[in-house]
């Protein structure tokens, strides 16, 4: 039994306490938050034993084998850190950090400790997406030529702003799955070969981005548009032209659900075909079976189509070369 501490009382710690409680390889042993009436009815609904307002406290317990950091964007990459010197496997929500220059000082500190990191994009831990990545490489798209996606959620009012907005929160989706979509169909190196424009608005209380688009063409000749918002919505959309035909979600690509996840194969000469991807658990379940399978294997980072450490680092220059198209 892998023994976790949780790192923070948001709403996805508490999501993240659910999908934990769910496992049998898995028992939570430790919560730790800075307001304490939150914590201990925290505590209470999840049945943990510990309840602590010390982060470091919660690291540093000889009894903890795994720590999930779910406080807010900018401080991921320092709690991380302590925790792998601490010896722990770490599970740190999305995005890897706010900044470059943290992503990269994170990824080479994970590489001194050797222990397990993963960063907390759990819907690629879902079998949805290994279906998807067959799909792309099985011929039926053709050539990958154009990609569309978006994620628009009413959060801004709800978020640290310290976290950078929309791009950090939600726009790291569709960056993500369009980095995947790129490697998976034409390997590692032309993800990184492209040039951006982008535009933004900008929240008028702390100035952070709170929607923006972004164009991108890969040098291979391959044309991507994204968009994200923290300003309205429930809404999301991701789709995948190839020379052959499109692909697209019908269900939430960001939340695969326990039931039906639902693709649409629309080749160009012929009727519209339905995929669907049934699945007893959803995607934080998978994440946690993903983090035990790992750590009983003796690996450091994950396997695609989770981000590994080099996946997290591409995603990060991604979203902080959209912030800086934003500022042209």
């Amino acid at each position: 039994m892998l023994r976790w501490a949780i790192l923070g009382t948001s709403f996805i710690s508490e999501t993240v306490a659910g999908a934990i409680k769910q496992s049998d390889g898995s028992t939570l042993r430790t919560v730790a938050g800075r307001h304490e009436g939150r914590l201990k009815a925290f505590a209470d609904k999840y049945a943990i034993p510990h309840a602590v307002t010390d982060f470091e406290a919660a690291i540093n317990d000889p009894k903890i084998d795994v720590v999930y950091i779910g406080l807010p964007s900018h401080l991921h990459a320092h709690y991380s850190l302590l925790a792998a010197a601490a010896g722990k496997a770490v599970l740190s929500e999305k995005s890897l950090t706010v900044d470059m220059k943290s992503a990269r000082d994170l990824v080479g500190g994970l590489k001194q400790h050797n222990t397990f990191f993963v960063e907390g994009l759990m819907y690629l831990a879902h079998p949805l997406y290994g279906r998807v990545t067959e799909l792309l490489t099985d011929g039926r798209l053709g050539t990958i030529r154009a990609i569309n996606g978006f994620y628009a959620a009413d959060i801004a009012a709800f978020v640290n702003p310290a976290g950078k907005g929309t791009l950090y929160n939600l726009g790291c989706y569709p960056a993500s799955l369009l980095h995947l979509v790129i490697q998976s169909a034409f390997g590692d190196e032309i993800f990184a070969a492209r040039t951006m424009a982008a535009h933004a608005n900008r929240n008028a209380n702390d100035g952070n981005i709170c929607d923006t688009s972004v164009s991108v063409r890969f040098n291979n000749g391959v044309l991507a548009t994204l968009h994200s918002s923290d300003t309205h919505g429930m809404s999301h959309g991701f789709t995948m032209m190839g020379s052959k035909g499109s692909l697209s979600f019908q269900t939430n690509p960001w939340l695969p659900v326990a039931g039906d996840n639902i693709l649409l194969w629309q080749p160009y000469e012929s009727e519209a075909k339905t995929i669907v991807v049934n699945d007893p658990h959803d995607a934080f379940y998978h994440q946690v079976k993903l983090v035990e399978r790992c750590i009983a294997e003796g690996c450091t980072e994950a396997t695609r189509p989770s981000p590994r450490h080099a996946d997290s680092l591409a995603i990060m220059k991604l979203l902080t070369d959209w912030e800086a198209a934003c500022r042209l």
